[in-house]
């Protein structure tokens, strides 16, 4: 089907009429899952009044999920279990709805965009639910365009799914679900799998949207700061399935319950808060261009930061490219052309850039799931050329995602083992090396436990102990704390960390996490597309601090300049100087307080 072009803003319908019912309200509600014993929420009492844009936050584990699941009727219809008191969506009780007639009063943007896809192109997938609904098809030309243009994909209505980035995916989905002139809009972690840039725009649409459509947003995720970049109504925190605060985002970030729930501050209220400035709800803290402070004050305590950047590594190159490119079949343009790069033995580095920009393209011309049109890849001066892709898995680990994508036996222990095993080696030495790695990764005591029992940071562990054991030169992890809330963030690098400070690993983690590239690498690599849709090539590689502090830089790659840096501008000091400084400080800090 053909559309039109959308017409003059304003077609679309404005904002629902107000109605004495919230837009949800739970009264004393508990839910527990059929296979626990133990509910997962409790005594949850929350009113969200229509129009509103909330955000849910709380650290893994604290029932956040299983509170959107009751909302877009997963619960009860998807996940079994059993509801005490009450709770009514748009005044209705969604227990006794179901779910098709549920998802026409709300409609969930899942955090795996390409799972929401069932059409050929950008508008099929668009005017699914009004084709399913038997829409006039008049109406739908009308509409389908209206809704892409409120998303800012009214230029892409032919493209296929496969062919759009990450955030236009999301786009997408969510033009879909304004289709049905849903009332609220409920977002599940929104900027987990987008690249810094989009991860902002992404935030500005949810924005956009909440002013002209004057739907009521909720949105669940884990990335405070980001989400910040635009005003909250309301920032509910959940802990232990309990609803522990219930605030406007100036009375929470000047408290300390984000510091108690294990739920990262953003970055510039922890160096206000070092300098020993106050942090009241005044002094609007709910960004770092908007918070008041005594531009002096900092700059006395910023003299004492020690800004020296670290002295590189000095060790051989563990792994060289050498004007490597890679073109998939029927792409307009390559994805990676002439790109040149060194690693060095014991460093930390991570590789950015914007989503298409060739990073996962670059980790399997290294792995050898795919091989180079032209140029070449060096580890430890030999030719990676003629080997195939079990040979290299002898000196290069890749480390998914997800976990559970990679294991493949029952046992802590057999799953450590497969590798040597399946190499011949001895029971005897087997049994050595798999204790002593099992050491390394905080692990020994399970040695003997179903990898079920384990937690999802405990199999991320137990998926580099597996790669660990066989003694990789280099070792690539592909987003290694996608998902993960602050705590287990924090625990999960600092075991990296170890890995690397004290045993040495040379780490290549490839990330869109700014704060992870600012603290734990000695160095980052840069990649962008040479043009918008050109190929894949190498910016930059610096300290990590150098290359968020480059504004053209972080533009060109869709990177994000953190809050230190507007904190810095602001009192009037050297951004690269006082973002290293900050963070070797902290990180000091940190660790003297360590038992």
């Amino acid at each position: 089907m053909r559309f039109p072009a959308a017409g003059p803003p304003g077609e679309y319908p404005p904002a629902f009429p107000a109605a004495l019912e919230p837009a949800l309200c739970f009264k004393n509600f508990s839910f527990r899952y059929r296979a626990q014993t133990e509910p997962t929420l409790r005594d949850i009492n929350l009113s969200v009044p229509r129009g509103e844009k909330v955000l849910i936050l709380g650290p893994s584990g604290s029932g956040k999920s299983t509170l959107a699941y009751c909302l877009n009727g997963l619960i009860p219809h998807a996940f079994k279990g059993s509801a005490e008191g009450s709770l009514a969506v748009l005044g209705e009780d969604p227990f006794k709805l179901g779910i098709f007639a549920l998802s026409k009063k709300v409609g969930t943007l899942l955090q795996d965009t390409d799972g929401q896809f069932v059409g050929l192109s950008a508008g099929e997938d668009i005017a699914f639910s009004a084709e399913n609904d038997r829409m006039d098809p008049e109406e739908m030309r009308r509409r389908v365009p209206e809704a892409a243009r409120l998303t800012g994909m009214e230029a892409y209505l032919a493209q296929s799914p496969k062919d759009l980035s990450g955030g236009q995916k999301q786009r997408v989905s969510l033009a879909g679900l304004l289709m049905d002139q849903v009332e609220i809009l409920l977002f599940d972690e929104p900027l987990a799998s987008l690249d810094p840039a989009a991860g902002k725009e992404a935030v500005e649409l949810i924005h956009r949207l909440h002013g002209e459509t004057g739907k009521t947003i909720i949105i669940v995720e884990h990335r405070l700061e980001d989400v910040l970049h635009r005003p909250l109504d309301r920032i509910v925190v959940m802990d232990e399935g309990r609803i522990i605060a219930d605030l406007p985002p100036a009375e929470l970030l000047a408290s300390d319950i984000l510091i108690k729930t294990g739920i990262r501050e953003p970055l510039y209220l922890r160096a206000l808060r070092s300098a020993g400035i106050p942090v009241t709800a005044a002094s609007e803290p709910e960004s770092a261009g908007t918070v008041r402070f005594e531009p002096r004050l900092l700059a006395a305590w910023a003299g004492g930061l020690e800004a020296e950047e670290a002295a590189p590594r000095e060790g051989p190159p563990v792994l060289e490219a050498e004007g490597l490119c890679f073109s998939y079949p029927e792409a307009p343009v390559p994805a990676l052309e002439n790109l040149s790069f060194a690693i060095r033995r014991g460093e930390s580095l991570s590789l950015v850039g914007r989503n298409g920009a060739g990073k996962s393209t670059l980790a399997k011309l290294i792995c050898g799931f795919i091989r180079p049109g032209a140029g070449r890849l060096l580890l430890e001066g030999r030719d990676l050329g003629g080997l195939s892709i079990k040979e290299r898995a002898d000196f290069i680990g890749y480390v998914m995602q997800n976990p559970n994508q990679m294991i493949s036996l029952p046992l802590v222990y057999d799953e450590t083992a497969l590798g040597l095993r399946s190499r011949g080696l001895p029971e005897g030495e087997i049994r050595e090396k798999v204790h002593e790695t099992l050491k390394v990764c905080g692990l020994y005591p399970f040695r003997g436990w179903p990898v079920n029992a384990l937690s999802y940071g405990q199999k991320k562990r137990l998926t580099i102990a597996a790669i660990l054991v066989l003694g990789p030169s280099l070792l690539i992890l592909d987003e290694p704390t996608a998902g993960q809330d602050f705590r287990h963030y924090t625990e999960f690098m600092e075991f990296l960390r170890r890995l690397n400070r004290e045993g040495g690993q040379t780490l290549l983690m490839i990330t869109h996490d700014m704060h992870l590239m600012l603290e734990y690498s000695d160095r980052a690599l840069v990649l962008a597309p040479a043009a918008e849709g050109g190929p894949g090539r190498f910016l930059a590689g610096g300290s990590p601090a150098s290359i968020l502090s480059d504004e053209a830089l972080t533009r060109a790659a869709a990177l994000k300049r953190t809050s230190l840096y507007d904190l810095a501008v602001r009192a009037g000091l050297e951004p690269r100087a006082f973002a290293e400084g900050f963070i070797r400080r902290d990180r000091s800090r940190r660790e003297g307080a360590r038992p």
